[in-house]
Protein backbone atom coordinates (compact mmCIF):
# COMPACT_ATOMS: atom_id res chain seq x y z
CA UNK A 1 0.00 0.00 0.00
CA UNK A 2 1.59 3.34 -1.08
CA UNK A 3 0.52 6.22 0.58
CA UNK A 4 1.29 10.01 -0.18
CA UNK A 5 2.94 10.93 2.45
CA UNK A 6 6.24 9.79 3.71
CA UNK A 7 7.29 9.93 7.14
CA UNK A 8 9.96 9.18 9.64
CA UNK A 9 9.09 6.40 12.24
CA UNK A 10 11.23 5.08 15.04
CA UNK A 11 12.58 1.85 14.48
CA UNK A 12 10.57 -0.87 15.53
CA UNK A 13 11.47 -3.01 18.39
CA UNK A 14 12.97 -6.32 17.74
CA UNK A 15 12.78 -8.67 20.41
CA UNK A 16 9.62 -9.76 21.64
CA UNK A 17 7.49 -8.29 18.56
CA UNK A 18 8.26 -9.42 15.13
CA UNK A 19 9.01 -12.59 13.49
CA UNK A 20 12.43 -13.89 13.38
CA UNK A 21 15.12 -12.65 10.84
CA UNK A 22 12.00 -10.24 9.41
CA UNK A 23 13.14 -6.85 7.28
CA UNK A 24 10.80 -5.82 5.81
CA UNK A 25 8.45 -2.61 7.10
CA UNK A 26 5.83 -2.32 8.51
CA UNK A 27 2.84 -2.73 6.38
CA UNK A 28 1.01 0.58 7.01
CA UNK A 29 4.67 2.53 7.06
CA UNK A 30 3.93 6.03 5.31
CA UNK A 31 0.28 6.04 6.25
CA UNK A 32 -0.53 9.32 8.76
CA UNK A 33 -3.42 9.08 10.57
CA UNK A 34 -5.25 12.16 12.48
CA UNK A 35 -7.12 10.55 15.80
CA UNK A 36 -9.62 12.39 17.28
CA UNK A 37 -11.32 9.59 19.26
CA UNK A 38 -10.91 9.30 23.02
CA UNK A 39 -11.58 6.46 25.47
CA UNK A 40 -11.73 2.92 23.95
CA UNK A 41 -13.42 1.94 20.68
CA UNK A 42 -11.49 4.62 18.77
CA UNK A 43 -8.33 4.59 20.48
CA UNK A 44 -8.08 0.79 20.23
CA UNK A 45 -8.87 1.13 16.62
CA UNK A 46 -5.75 3.55 16.54
CA UNK A 47 -3.65 1.51 18.18
CA UNK A 48 -3.95 -1.40 16.11
CA UNK A 49 -3.37 0.81 13.13
CA UNK A 50 0.04 2.05 14.73
CA UNK A 51 0.72 -1.24 15.80
CA UNK A 52 1.14 -1.68 12.02
CA UNK A 53 3.66 1.13 10.85
CA UNK A 54 0.71 3.87 10.59
CA UNK A 55 2.31 7.38 12.15
CA UNK A 56 -0.96 7.65 14.69
CA UNK A 57 -0.95 11.81 15.54
CA UNK A 58 -3.64 11.63 18.66
CA UNK A 59 -5.15 15.13 18.99
CA UNK A 60 -6.42 16.06 22.28
CA UNK A 61 -7.68 18.77 24.32
CA UNK A 62 -4.99 21.25 26.08
CA UNK A 63 -4.88 20.79 29.92
CA UNK A 64 -7.07 18.38 29.75
CA UNK A 65 -6.39 15.35 26.76
CA UNK A 66 -7.98 12.04 26.57
CA UNK A 67 -10.61 11.27 29.47
CA UNK A 68 -8.85 8.25 30.54
CA UNK A 69 -5.74 10.06 31.63
CA UNK A 70 -7.49 10.81 34.62
CA UNK A 71 -9.07 7.08 35.45
CA UNK A 72 -7.49 5.17 38.35
CA UNK A 73 -5.49 3.42 38.68
CA UNK A 74 -2.17 5.25 38.52
CA UNK A 75 1.57 4.65 37.63
CA UNK A 76 3.87 7.25 37.83
CA UNK A 77 0.90 9.75 37.63
CA UNK A 78 -0.30 8.31 34.50
CA UNK A 79 -3.45 6.72 33.82
CA UNK A 80 -3.44 2.42 33.41
CA UNK A 81 -6.02 2.38 31.16
CA UNK A 82 -4.77 4.71 29.02
CA UNK A 83 -1.46 3.43 28.50
CA UNK A 84 -3.33 0.32 27.36
CA UNK A 85 -4.31 1.67 24.14
CA UNK A 86 -2.12 4.12 23.18
CA UNK A 87 1.21 3.07 22.16
CA UNK A 88 2.61 3.71 18.91
CA UNK A 89 1.28 7.40 19.27
CA UNK A 90 2.09 11.03 19.09
CA UNK A 91 0.42 13.38 21.50
CA UNK A 92 -0.60 17.01 19.84
CA UNK A 93 -2.53 19.35 22.44
CA UNK A 94 -5.05 21.54 19.95
CA UNK A 95 -8.09 23.33 20.73
CA UNK A 96 -10.51 22.54 18.22
CA UNK A 97 -13.62 25.15 19.62
CA UNK A 98 -10.89 28.02 18.41
CA UNK A 99 -11.03 28.83 14.74
CA UNK A 100 -7.50 28.95 14.53
CA UNK A 101 -7.13 25.45 15.57
CA UNK A 102 -9.94 24.25 13.57
CA UNK A 103 -7.84 25.80 10.87
CA UNK A 104 -4.65 23.72 11.92
CA UNK A 105 -6.34 20.51 12.39
CA UNK A 106 -7.52 21.46 8.71
CA UNK A 107 -4.15 21.69 7.60
CA UNK A 108 -3.34 18.76 8.96
CA UNK A 109 -5.98 16.60 7.87
CA UNK A 110 -5.00 17.89 4.30
CA UNK A 111 -2.03 16.19 4.29
CA UNK A 112 -2.70 12.61 6.15
CA UNK A 113 -4.31 9.61 5.18
CA UNK A 114 -7.19 9.21 7.58
CA UNK A 115 -9.01 10.67 9.92
CA UNK A 116 -10.44 8.72 12.92
CA UNK A 117 -13.87 9.97 15.17
CA UNK A 118 -15.68 8.94 17.52
CA UNK A 119 -17.89 12.27 18.41
CA UNK A 120 -21.70 12.39 18.68
CA UNK A 121 -23.15 11.80 14.77
CA UNK A 122 -23.13 15.30 13.63
CA UNK A 123 -20.24 16.88 15.72
CA UNK A 124 -17.94 16.98 13.07
CA UNK A 125 -19.85 18.96 10.17
CA UNK A 126 -21.18 21.17 12.89
CA UNK A 127 -17.49 22.09 13.45
CA UNK A 128 -17.05 21.71 9.38
CA UNK A 129 -14.98 18.77 9.80
CA UNK A 130 -17.34 16.41 8.53
CA UNK A 131 -16.49 13.89 6.10
CA UNK A 132 -17.79 15.89 3.27
CA UNK A 133 -16.14 19.10 3.80
CA UNK A 134 -12.68 17.66 4.14
CA UNK A 135 -12.53 15.63 1.15
CA UNK A 136 -13.07 18.75 -0.77
CA UNK A 137 -9.48 19.52 0.05
CA UNK A 138 -8.08 16.03 0.26
CA UNK A 139 -10.18 13.72 -1.87
CA UNK A 140 -8.47 10.38 -0.77
CA UNK A 141 -9.15 11.22 2.81
CA UNK A 142 -10.32 8.25 4.39
CA UNK A 143 -12.63 9.20 6.93
CA UNK A 144 -13.96 6.95 9.87
CA UNK A 145 -16.40 7.87 12.29
CA UNK A 146 -17.12 5.31 15.41
CA UNK A 147 -20.69 5.42 17.23
CA UNK A 148 -22.89 3.95 19.26
CA UNK A 149 -26.01 3.91 17.21
CA UNK A 150 -25.20 5.11 13.50
CA UNK A 151 -25.83 7.99 11.94
CA UNK A 152 -29.21 6.35 10.39
CA UNK A 153 -32.31 4.86 11.50
CA UNK A 154 -34.77 5.92 14.91
CA UNK A 155 -32.01 5.28 17.31
CA UNK A 156 -29.38 7.23 15.16
CA UNK A 157 -27.14 9.78 17.54
CA UNK A 158 -27.94 8.24 20.80
CA UNK A 159 -24.70 8.26 23.22
CA UNK A 160 -23.46 4.74 23.91
CA UNK A 161 -21.03 3.66 26.07
CA UNK A 162 -19.73 -0.03 25.76
CA UNK A 163 -22.48 -0.69 28.90
CA UNK A 164 -24.98 0.43 26.82
CA UNK A 165 -24.65 -1.43 23.47
CA UNK A 166 -24.02 -5.04 25.38
CA UNK A 167 -27.03 -4.35 26.95
CA UNK A 168 -29.10 -2.80 23.80
CA UNK A 169 -27.52 -5.68 21.51
CA UNK A 170 -28.56 -8.46 23.04
CA UNK A 171 -25.53 -9.76 24.56
CA UNK A 172 -25.88 -9.02 28.20
CA UNK A 173 -29.36 -11.03 28.17
CA UNK A 174 -27.04 -14.28 26.69
CA UNK A 175 -24.64 -14.35 29.38
CA UNK A 176 -24.96 -15.12 32.78
CA UNK A 177 -26.69 -17.72 34.54
CA UNK A 178 -30.44 -18.69 33.61
CA UNK A 179 -31.36 -17.81 37.09
CA UNK A 180 -29.54 -15.15 37.56
CA UNK A 181 -29.50 -11.33 36.15
CA UNK A 182 -28.04 -10.30 32.81
CA UNK A 183 -24.26 -9.93 33.48
CA UNK A 184 -21.75 -7.95 31.11
CA UNK A 185 -18.86 -9.39 29.65
CA UNK A 186 -15.29 -9.04 31.85
CA UNK A 187 -14.15 -6.62 29.38
CA UNK A 188 -14.97 -3.88 27.61
CA UNK A 189 -16.48 -6.05 24.34
CA UNK A 190 -18.48 -3.29 21.83
CA UNK A 191 -15.92 -0.83 22.18
CA UNK A 192 -12.70 -2.91 21.49
CA UNK A 193 -14.94 -5.11 18.60
CA UNK A 194 -15.82 -1.97 17.67
CA UNK A 195 -12.17 -0.85 17.16
CA UNK A 196 -11.00 -3.62 15.23
CA UNK A 197 -13.63 -3.22 12.53
CA UNK A 198 -12.70 0.14 12.66
CA UNK A 199 -9.34 -0.94 12.04
CA UNK A 200 -10.49 -3.14 8.99
CA UNK A 201 -13.16 -0.85 7.79
CA UNK A 202 -9.72 1.97 7.45
CA UNK A 203 -7.75 -0.77 5.60
CA UNK A 204 -10.24 -1.98 3.41
CA UNK A 205 -10.75 2.01 2.55
CA UNK A 206 -7.08 2.48 2.02
CA UNK A 207 -7.07 -1.07 -0.29
CA UNK A 208 -10.09 0.54 -2.26
CA UNK A 209 -7.97 3.87 -2.89
CA UNK A 210 -4.91 2.15 -4.76
CA UNK A 211 -7.67 1.29 -7.26
CA UNK A 212 -9.85 4.51 -7.30
CA UNK A 213 -7.65 6.87 -6.25
CA UNK A 214 -10.34 8.23 -3.79
CA UNK A 215 -11.19 7.51 -0.28
CA UNK A 216 -14.23 7.18 1.43
CA UNK A 217 -16.08 7.28 4.52
CA UNK A 218 -16.17 4.27 6.89
CA UNK A 219 -18.82 4.56 9.52
CA UNK A 220 -18.79 2.17 11.92
CA UNK A 221 -22.10 1.62 14.82
CA UNK A 222 -20.72 -0.46 18.09
CA UNK A 223 -24.44 -1.99 17.88
CA UNK A 224 -24.33 -3.06 14.51
CA UNK A 225 -20.84 -4.45 15.49
CA UNK A 226 -22.29 -6.36 18.44
CA UNK A 227 -25.54 -7.61 16.79
CA UNK A 228 -23.59 -9.20 14.40
CA UNK A 229 -21.67 -11.46 16.31
CA UNK A 230 -25.10 -12.66 17.41
CA UNK A 231 -24.67 -15.39 14.60
CA UNK A 232 -25.44 -18.97 15.63
CA UNK A 233 -27.93 -17.35 18.54
CA UNK A 234 -29.65 -14.83 16.08
CA UNK A 235 -29.67 -17.94 13.59
CA UNK A 236 -31.71 -19.90 16.29
CA UNK A 237 -34.32 -17.26 16.54
CA UNK A 238 -34.15 -16.74 12.87
CA UNK A 239 -34.70 -20.04 11.85
CA UNK A 240 -37.18 -21.05 14.84
CA UNK A 241 -38.62 -18.12 16.40
CA UNK A 242 -37.55 -19.17 19.77
CA UNK A 243 -35.35 -16.53 22.13
CA UNK A 244 -32.14 -18.02 23.23
CA UNK A 245 -32.04 -17.80 26.60
CA UNK A 246 -28.65 -17.76 29.21
CA UNK A 247 -27.21 -20.80 29.67
CA UNK A 248 -24.31 -19.81 31.86
CA UNK A 249 -21.38 -21.42 30.81
CA UNK A 250 -23.05 -24.09 28.66
CA UNK A 251 -23.80 -23.98 24.70
CA UNK A 252 -26.74 -24.24 23.01
CA UNK A 253 -25.85 -26.83 20.07
CA UNK A 254 -22.77 -28.85 21.65
CA UNK A 255 -22.69 -31.11 25.01
CA UNK A 256 -20.21 -31.15 26.76
CA UNK A 257 -19.16 -27.62 26.38
CA UNK A 258 -18.69 -25.84 29.51
CA UNK A 259 -16.85 -25.47 33.19
CA UNK A 260 -16.46 -28.47 35.08
CA UNK A 261 -15.46 -28.67 38.69
CA UNK A 262 -12.39 -31.11 39.24
CA UNK A 263 -11.61 -31.86 42.93
CA UNK A 264 -9.33 -29.11 43.46
CA UNK A 265 -9.74 -26.64 40.69
CA UNK A 266 -12.08 -25.55 37.57
CA UNK A 267 -11.40 -26.32 34.09
CA UNK A 268 -12.75 -26.32 30.46
CA UNK A 269 -13.56 -28.53 28.23
CA UNK A 270 -15.54 -28.52 24.30
CA UNK A 271 -15.72 -32.06 22.65
CA UNK A 272 -17.32 -30.60 19.38
CA UNK A 273 -18.13 -34.18 17.18
CA UNK A 274 -18.31 -37.50 17.49
CA UNK A 275 -14.80 -38.83 17.37
CA UNK A 276 -13.87 -36.24 20.44
CA UNK A 277 -16.31 -38.08 22.47
CA UNK A 278 -14.90 -41.30 22.10
CA UNK A 279 -11.65 -39.56 22.82
CA UNK A 280 -12.84 -37.60 25.57
CA UNK A 281 -14.92 -40.87 27.30
CA UNK A 282 -11.56 -42.91 27.11
CA UNK A 283 -9.54 -40.20 29.05
CA UNK A 284 -12.42 -40.74 31.73
CA UNK A 285 -11.77 -44.58 31.84
CA UNK A 286 -15.39 -44.55 30.76
CA UNK A 287 -15.38 -45.92 27.25
CA UNK A 288 -18.96 -47.45 28.02
CA UNK A 289 -20.08 -43.66 27.52
CA UNK A 290 -19.34 -43.59 24.25
CA UNK A 291 -21.46 -46.73 23.08
CA UNK A 292 -24.36 -45.39 25.37
CA UNK A 293 -27.53 -44.78 23.30
CA UNK A 294 -28.52 -41.52 25.05
CA UNK A 295 -25.32 -40.25 23.82
CA UNK A 296 -23.63 -41.54 21.13
CA UNK A 297 -24.56 -38.43 18.81
CA UNK A 298 -24.23 -34.64 18.70
CA UNK A 299 -27.71 -34.60 18.70
CA UNK A 300 -28.32 -36.94 21.81
CA UNK A 301 -25.91 -35.51 23.65
CA UNK A 302 -28.02 -31.84 23.55
CA UNK A 303 -31.27 -33.94 24.29
CA UNK A 304 -30.02 -35.45 27.23
CA UNK A 305 -27.69 -32.73 28.90
CA UNK A 306 -29.86 -32.68 31.69
CA UNK A 307 -28.60 -36.43 32.75
CA UNK A 308 -24.94 -36.28 31.02
CA UNK A 309 -23.37 -33.01 32.97
CA UNK A 310 -24.18 -34.27 36.45
CA UNK A 311 -22.95 -37.39 35.34
CA UNK A 312 -19.64 -36.26 34.30
CA UNK A 313 -19.81 -33.74 37.03
CA UNK A 314 -19.18 -36.78 39.32
CA UNK A 315 -16.20 -37.93 37.51
CA UNK A 316 -14.60 -34.69 37.18
CA UNK A 317 -14.30 -34.66 41.17
CA UNK A 318 -12.57 -37.59 41.81
CA UNK A 319 -9.20 -36.22 40.42
CA UNK A 320 -7.49 -33.51 40.29
CA UNK A 321 -7.86 -30.89 37.32
CA UNK A 322 -4.00 -31.26 36.53
CA UNK A 323 -4.40 -34.81 35.91
CA UNK A 324 -7.61 -34.28 34.00
CA UNK A 325 -5.35 -31.78 31.41
CA UNK A 326 -2.65 -34.47 31.27
CA UNK A 327 -4.61 -37.13 29.88
CA UNK A 328 -7.36 -35.06 27.79
CA UNK A 329 -3.57 -33.76 26.51
CA UNK A 330 -2.68 -37.02 25.50
CA UNK A 331 -5.68 -38.16 23.80
CA UNK A 332 -5.87 -34.28 21.91
CA UNK A 333 -9.24 -33.67 23.75
CA UNK A 334 -9.11 -29.62 24.04
CA UNK A 335 -9.23 -28.71 27.63
CA UNK A 336 -7.99 -25.70 29.67
CA UNK A 337 -7.78 -24.34 33.27
CA UNK A 338 -9.62 -21.18 33.90
CA UNK A 339 -6.61 -18.37 34.82
CA UNK A 340 -6.82 -15.05 36.56
CA UNK A 341 -5.87 -12.22 34.71
CA UNK A 342 -2.36 -12.25 36.58
CA UNK A 343 -1.68 -15.46 35.35
CA UNK A 344 -2.23 -14.85 31.42
CA UNK A 345 -0.12 -11.60 32.21
CA UNK A 346 2.88 -13.77 33.39
CA UNK A 347 2.43 -16.25 31.40
CA UNK A 348 5.84 -17.77 29.87
CA UNK A 349 3.77 -18.67 26.62
CA UNK A 350 3.05 -15.79 25.96
CA UNK A 351 6.01 -13.92 27.11
CA UNK A 352 8.07 -16.34 24.59
CA UNK A 353 6.11 -15.47 21.76
CA UNK A 354 6.78 -11.25 22.41
CA UNK A 355 3.01 -11.09 23.61
CA UNK A 356 4.43 -9.31 26.44
CA UNK A 357 6.15 -6.30 25.88
CA UNK A 358 8.13 -3.83 27.86
CA UNK A 359 8.51 -0.39 26.98
CA UNK A 360 10.69 2.64 28.78
CA UNK A 361 8.35 5.07 30.09
CA UNK A 362 9.36 9.20 31.12
CA UNK A 363 7.10 9.02 34.08
CA UNK A 364 5.81 5.59 34.69
CA UNK A 365 9.74 4.14 34.41
CA UNK A 366 8.56 1.01 32.86
CA UNK A 367 4.74 0.02 30.92
CA UNK A 368 3.98 -3.72 29.96
CA UNK A 369 1.73 -3.99 27.30
CA UNK A 370 0.77 -6.88 25.32
CA UNK A 371 2.21 -7.14 22.22
CA UNK A 372 0.73 -7.60 18.12
CA UNK A 373 -1.31 -10.38 17.84
CA UNK A 374 -1.28 -10.37 14.24
CA UNK A 375 1.91 -11.96 12.42
CA UNK A 376 3.08 -10.73 9.47
CA UNK A 377 6.40 -13.03 8.29
CA UNK A 378 7.64 -10.66 6.01
CA UNK A 379 6.46 -7.29 7.14
CA UNK A 380 5.73 -7.70 10.91
CA UNK A 381 4.18 -4.99 12.85
CA UNK A 382 5.48 -4.03 16.25
CA UNK A 383 5.62 -2.36 19.48
CA UNK A 384 8.52 0.43 20.36
CA UNK A 385 6.56 3.48 21.11
CA UNK A 386 5.14 3.55 24.79
CA UNK A 387 2.04 5.85 25.55
CA UNK A 388 3.14 9.85 24.91
CA UNK A 389 2.46 12.19 28.13
CA UNK A 390 0.01 14.98 26.92
CA UNK A 391 1.15 17.22 23.92
CA UNK A 392 4.41 15.65 24.04
CA UNK A 393 4.77 15.92 20.52
CA UNK A 394 2.79 19.16 20.06
CA UNK A 395 5.85 21.10 19.02
CA UNK A 396 7.31 18.56 16.33
CA UNK A 397 4.00 18.05 14.84
CA UNK A 398 3.03 21.37 14.41
CA UNK A 399 6.26 22.29 12.84
CA UNK A 400 6.80 19.02 10.98
CA UNK A 401 3.87 18.35 9.41
CA UNK A 402 1.78 21.36 9.62
CA UNK A 403 4.33 23.86 8.34
CA UNK A 404 4.58 26.18 11.50
CA UNK A 405 7.89 27.52 12.81
CA UNK A 406 8.70 27.53 16.68
CA UNK A 407 7.65 31.00 17.09
CA UNK A 408 4.32 30.33 16.14
CA UNK A 409 3.89 27.37 18.09
CA UNK A 410 4.77 29.36 21.17
CA UNK A 411 2.07 31.81 20.61
CA UNK A 412 -0.63 29.20 20.07
CA UNK A 413 0.66 27.70 23.63
CA UNK A 414 0.43 31.57 24.90
CA UNK A 415 -3.27 31.54 24.05
CA UNK A 416 -4.18 28.09 25.09
CA UNK A 417 -4.67 26.91 21.33
CA UNK A 418 -2.31 24.51 21.87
Amino acid sequence: MVARTSSRRPRRAKAGTRASGARGRPPLAGVSVVDLTRVLAGPFCSMLLGDMGAEIIKVEEPGKGDDTRTWPPFSGGESTYFMSVNRNKKSLTLNLKAPEGQGILRRLIRRSDVVLENFRPGTMARLGLGYESLKRSNPRLVYCAISGFGESGPEAGRPGYDLIVQGESGLMDLTGFPDGPPVKVGTSIADLVAGIEACHGVVLALYARERTGKGQKVEVAMLDVMASLLTYQAGIYFATGKRPTRRGNQHPSIVPYEVFKAADAYLTVGVANNSLWERFCGALDRPDLAKDGRFDSETKRVEARETLIPLLGAIFATRPAEEWLRRFDKAGVPAGRIKSVAEVCESPHLLERGMIVTLPHPKAERVRVFGVPIRLQATPGGVSVPPPLLGQHTEEILTRVAGLSRAQVARLRSQGIC
